[in-house]
Formats: C-alpha cells, sequence, structure tokens
C-alpha cells in the first residue's frame, strides 16, 4: 500500500519520530499507520517521546566565540553522567555553529534549522541523541553578540556560561580582560551590570528598608530624619557595590585594588587602547527548573507491581 507525505507528517505527530524514521517505518509495513507506529516501538525508536516528559536540569551552560560571534547557550539532560558525553558535548558546540551563522530568532527557530552536516533539523538530531543516550534533552535558551568584541567563559565544566562584549578602541588583545570579567560575573553574581540600570523602586525600597532599620534602633531612632537620609544614602551606595557589576571590587586584588569598572580602564590603557563594557549574558546550568524528588521505595514498589502483571 502506497503513502503519502501526509502519512508521514501524521505518523511523525503521533510519534515524534523525525521524518526519515517515519517515511522507513511506513515503507516497511506498506504504509499501514497501526503497523508503522509498532514497528517504530520495536525498533526503540519510539520511546523519545516519552522521554521528553522527563524532568532535564542538568547539561551545560556554554559559551565561545565563533567568526567574531558571541554565542552563550544552556542545554539540558537529565544527569550529569550524559551531559559529560562526547555525543553530548558535539550537539551544543554544534548548536552553537547555528546559533553563529544563522541567528534563529529563539529556541523554536533553531529547532527548525538544519543540523551541520545532516538533512535533519535540530530537533529530529536529537530525538536521535535522545535514543543513543537513553535521556530527555531540552535547549532550553541561548543568546548571542554579533557585534563589538565577545569573550566567551565556560566556568566548572559548563555550570556557569559567561559571554562579556566589549567596545574595544585600538589595535589591543582584549582577551583577558573580558575573560577575567566574566570570572568575575560568574563569582559575585552581580544583580546588574551597573549602577544606572538599578530601577528607581529598587533604590526607593533599599532606602525605605535603610531608614526603617534606624527607627527601630534606639541608638538611631532619635536622630534627626535629614541625618538618617544621608546615612541611608550611603547605605546605598553598598548597595550598589554589592549587586552592580562595575561598581563591585575586583576578586583578583592581585592584578588591580578597586572596582571592575577601574581594573578595564586600568588594564586597556596598559595595552595601549581602552575598553568600555558594553554588554554581559550569564547563564547557571539548572537555575530556575525545578527538579522532581525522587521516591526510590516507591519507584522499586511500582516496579514490582508492573512486573506481576
Amino acid at each position: 500500500m502506497a503513502f503519502t507525505a501526509q502519512d508521514v507528517k501524521k505518523l511523525r505527530e503521533m510519534t515524534n519520530v523525525g521524518m526519515m524514521d517515519c517515511k522507513a517505518a511506513l515503507a516497511a509495513t506498506d504504509g499501514d499507520m497501526d503497523k508503522a507506529v509498532d514497528w517504530l516501538r520495536e525498533k526503540g525508536l519510539a520511546k523519545a517521546a516519552k522521554k521528553a516528559d522527563r524532568i532535564a536540569a542538568e547539561g551545560v551552560a556554554y559559551a565561545t566565540v565563533i567568526d567574531g560571534v558571541g554565542v552563550v547557550i544552556e542545554v539540558n539532560a537529565e544527569t550529569d553522567f550524559a551531559s559529560k558525553t562526547d555525543a553530548f558535548m558535539g550537539l551544543v558546540k554544534s548548536l552553537c555553529e547555528i546559533v553563529a551563522k544563522d541567528a534563529p530568532a529563539d529556541v523554536d527557530a533553531l529547532k527548525a534549522c538544519t543540523y551541520p552536516g545532516t538533512n535533519l533539523t535540530v530537533t529530529e538530531k536529537m530525538q536521535e541523541l535522545v535514543m543513543s543516550i537513553g535521556e530527555n534533552m531540552q535547549i532550553r535558551r541561548f543568546a548571542r553578540f554579533a557585534e563589538n568584541t565577545s569573550v566567551a567563559y565556560v566556568h566548572a565544566g559548563g555550570s556557569h556560561g559567561v559571554l562579556v562584549n566589549l567596545a574595544v578602541e585600538g589595535d589591543i588583545d582584549a582577551t583577558e580582560i573580558g575573560k577575567n570579567v566574566a570570572m568575575q560575573i560568574a563569582a559575585m553574581k552581580a544583580q546588574y551590570w551597573t549602577k544606572d540600570q538599578v530601577p528607581q523602586e529598587v533604590v526607593d525600597k533599599e532606602l525605605a528598608v535603610q531608614v526603617a532599620l534606624m527607627d527601630n534602633d534606639p541608638k538611631m531612632a532619635s536622630k534627626p530624619a535629614q541625618v538618617k537620609e544621608k546615612i541611608a544614602a550611603g547605605k546605598i551606595n553598598a548597595f550598589f557595590k554589592e549587586s552592580c557589576l562595575l561598581q563591585q571590587d575586583f576578586v583578583r586584588s592581585d592584578l588591580f585594588k578597586g572596582d571592575v569598572a577601574g581594573y578595564i580602564a586600568d588594564a586597556a590603557k596598559k595595552l595601549g587602547g581602552s575598553i568600555k563594557f558594553v554588554n554581559a549574558i550569564h547563564y547557571i546550568k539548572g537555575e530556575g527548573i525545578e527538579k522532581k524528588e525522587e521516591d526510590f521505595a516507591a519507584e522499586v514498589a511500582a516496579q514490582i507491581a508492573g512486573a506481576g502483571k
């Protein structure tokens, strides 16, 4: 029995298996849809759809620069073991190549791109890898910088991926400076890049908290309101110094004593040029993903009950 492109599309939607595998299944079963589903299940291909429901909170946050384009991405797997395989890291690096070259608008657009060296889409290639690795995998997010000079940094094997974007003037190499700034970002986790980015409502709230603390302090409560406001303003500067990257104390005090903005200016001057911090992206692996709490005893009991049926 012959089959059509619509049959292939329908089988793909039913099983979440790649187009070429669906075509092969229909060819092997003379276009019988039910038998094609069974064929895919027997080959182990249809299991990929079930794996897609499992929580993937491990993986890597990865950053790189390809032909001058900076890319940072987070790709998740279910276990740390899977994320350390050559196949998984090959996927991550290939995805970065696609992002750098094709500039997809979002994750869905990235999934629809052609995977390098194949006729498959990214989605289809990932389904193949799900079957070979045996775990669910998800592209969570990515970003790219096509302008200025980007410097990438990956911390602790992919727990943090940082991409720093710098405006460089003069014939100087900004790599070391960018890497040191990226390490600062990974270590100190600034909420903002500069104090100018802090919303006024955040500043007002912090001022109110500081005044309230003084109102509740017997040693400070009797002081005039103007004095309290002045002290609170000083506390705000401390807040900026803690929360804003360029105002933070530079952690590599062996290289420079002062804030990050001062380090960038000083290091660039020593190289004979100037560097301005433009932007950065910081991904932390699994940040915000709610991991499923495993009940091992219940899992074993369910397996025993299933085996007895």
